[in-house]
């Protein structure tokens, strides 16, 4: 739902409490447990990160009894259509001989000694 590649989400109750981590088998046991097993109720904070993208969001989680049948969740609110990394940022100075302090290339037309 919000075009994450590589993202950690944790409570952000201040403890740093980790729900999911983007390195590989850190939070696998956390895959079968429900929100409230960790405290998350209505009202509850999660922040995600997506480091790959320089991409938070902050989630507020609010309890409804209102949703259609079979469905779990919904989002409310913004969300991406498809976020990707960002484009590097174009170089606006002309840099030559390795240098950006503003020096030319030697243009003389001399002999060498």
């Amino acid at each position: 739902k919000f075009a994450m590649v590589a993202p950690d989400v944790q409570i952000d109750d201040g403890k740093g409490t980790i729900l999911i981590s983007s390195e590989e088998g850190e939070t696998e046991a956390n895959n079968h447990r429900k929100l409230s097993d960790f405290g998350i109720r209505n009202g509850t904070r999660l922040q995600a990160d997506d480091f790959l993208q320089d991409y938070t969001l902050l989630i507020n989680v609010l309890h409804s009894e209102d949703l259609e049948k079979d469905v779990e969740f919904e989002v409310v609110g913004d969300t991406p259509e498809r976020i990707g990394p960002k484009p590097s940022e174009p170089t606006s100075r002309n840099i030559s001989n390795g240098s950006d302090d503003g020096a030319q290339p030697s243009t003389s037309t001399g002999k060498q000694q």
